[in-house]
């Protein structure tokens, strides 16, 4: 035998001990993976198939009966045109704002810091704070009522949280408040890092603050805009609960009932498991379907070559 085919041999026999030994230290972190990621979402498609209160009680099987109660039901029809609505209304808004505040930011204008500060505060506060804050802003006698009369706009003026017309508005509004400054914040620190001989270049041909921001700094940074936008779609499809539960509790009626709400308030409150769960299955599959249109509708110029 060769010397050459003996360093081969020997070369296959290392890589594959390493291979080995690369397989044995990722194996802690496959069965947290397939017990803290793949079990749940396991568990959520057996709950779903079963008549369950809660753990104190002996679960069921019914089969596909809990998917038939959730499509038959009003509530589960309203919570998908809310989530809808809320998602539509909220990701189209915050992401163009925040990529604008971002912008300015990053030119550096005078009091920079501090404004990156006030920007990224509201992502800072408790969920809790935020709910007992705009509890008391948004009441009949709160902060909006009382300008609105202050400047004569007496008849603008109503129960904004249990007003069904303006209840699902006003979440969506606290969304935007504390989801636009954090991105901008983010955002700004990815357009720090952009070349800035293709800024100045743009500016020496004549370009206005407007065009490099639209035309020569959003193109630079869209697999960014891309990420972002699908983190935002995820925020706010999956955790409006939280806020919900202590502004509206999903009312008043169904007017402010989003699937995630609708996901606790069975489980937690009504002791319907099986319902929950179905819910949680098409919030899931929502979730997916929301990220590849994110993806399809944000793809740079190469990845549309490919």
């Amino acid at each position: 035998m060769s010397s050459t085919s003996i360093r081969l041999s020997g070369r296959r026999r290392g890589s594959g001990l390493g291979s080995r030994r690369i397989l044995w230290l990722t194996a802690p972190s496959l069965v947290w993976f397939a017990v803290f990621s793949v079990g749940p979402l396991a568990a959520m498609f057996v709950i779903a198939t079963m008549r369950w209160k809660g753990l104190l009680y002996e679960p069921t099987y019914i089969g596909t009966d809990n998917i038939w109660r959730v499509l038959a039901d009003p509530t589960f029809h309203a919570a998908v045109r809310n989530s809808a609505i809320q998602v539509a209304v909220a990701i189209p808004l915050m992401i163009p704002l925040a990529f604008m505040l971002g912008y300015h930011l990053n030119t550096k204008p005078r009091g920079y810091r501090v404004l990156s500060v006030l920007y990224f505060s509201p992502g800072l506060i408790s969920i809790s704070m935020t709910g007992m804050v705009f509890y008391g802003v948004l009441s009949p006698n709160g902060g909006v009522n009382g300008l609105m009369r202050t400047l004569g706009l007496d008849s603008l003026t109503t129960s904004w949280l249990a007003d069904p017309n303006t209840a699902l508005a006003s979440l969506i509004a606290i969304d935007l408040w504390r989801g636009v400054g954090w991105t901008a914040v983010l955002f700004a620190a990815r357009l720090a890092s952009l070349p800035a001989e293709v800024i100045e270049a743009a500016q020496i041909d004549g370009a206005g603050r407007r065009r490099i921001m639209w035309r020569v700094a959003f193109p630079m940074i869209k697999d960014y805009v891309r990420t972002l936008t699908m983190l935002q779609f995820l925020w706010t499809l999956f955790t409006s609960a939280a806020l919900i539960l202590l502004l509206t509790k999903g009312g008043p009626g169904t007017s402010s009932t989003t699937l995630s709400y609708l996901v606790y308030a069975k489980a937690f409150s009504q002791r319907d498991l099986g319902y929950s769960q179905v819910v949680g299955v098409v919030l899931l599959l929502l979730g997916i379907a929301g990220m590849l249109l994110i993806r399809a509708l944000l793809r740079g110029p190469e990845e549309r070559s490919r």
